[in-house]
């Protein structure tokens, strides 16, 4: 047996009366939430690091001349125009004159050096940024920090922006415009 398919045949009218009528309306856009991106914030230039302890004896001793030829020797052009942060892993003695010689042969190589990890130098450099924000646009702002990004903001920044902003915001809330986490709100005076 063979199936008879029929051709349907199907009249839609669309009538739009404004008693029906909808009007989308974007609540988000409307509430005057003012939304700070940490990420707009964060270094462009690439940060590496070197860990000091390949050039230990045992990974423990420093011999100063051992060091110093590591020094002459090492390819410093890989870190051309990079942010170079400089720490040791172990829990060795350096004496300070290893770091000063470091900072001296990377001198002009580097765009910047810096004593510790790439997380700590974030944390430094959000720190520097924050510091010298202009915090005037955000008085009595509802202000919305931004969260949950593509890159490694460091809480401490998040910490940071929070407490320079609290003296003048009217509210803070964390986390995305559209589903936000209340943090501070302005007590009013009586």
């Amino acid at each position: 047996m063979g199936c008879l398919i029929l051709p349907l045949k199907i009249n839609i009218s669309l009538s739009c009366s404004t008693d029906m009528e909808e009007i989308l309306v974007n609540k988000v856009a409307q509430s005057g939430l003012i939304t700070i991106n940490l990420e707009d914030w964060f270094p462009k230039k690439e940060i590496v690091e070197l860990d000091i302890t390949q050039f230990l004896f045992h990974g423990l001793i420093l011999k100063e001349k051992d060091f110093r030829e590591s020094m002459a020797q090492l390819d410093w052009s890989q870190y051309q125009k990079k942010v170079l942060c400089v720490y040791c892993s172990t829990d060795a003695i350096i004496p300070v004159w290893a770091y000063m010689l470091i900072a001296v042969q990377s001198e002009s190589f580097v765009d910047s050096i810096f004593f510790g990890t790439k997380e700590s130098y974030i944390s430094h450099y959000y720190s520097i940024q924050i510091g010298q924000l202009d915090i005037s646009p955000y008085a009595e702002g509802r202000l919305v920090i931004k969260g949950c990004g593509d890159l490694p903001v460091p809480p401490s920044a998040y910490m940071d922006l929070t407490a320079r902003l609290v003296p003048v915001a009217k509210s803070i809330f964390y986390g995305e415009p559209c589903s936000t986490v209340p943090v501070f709100k302005q007590k009013k005076n009586i």
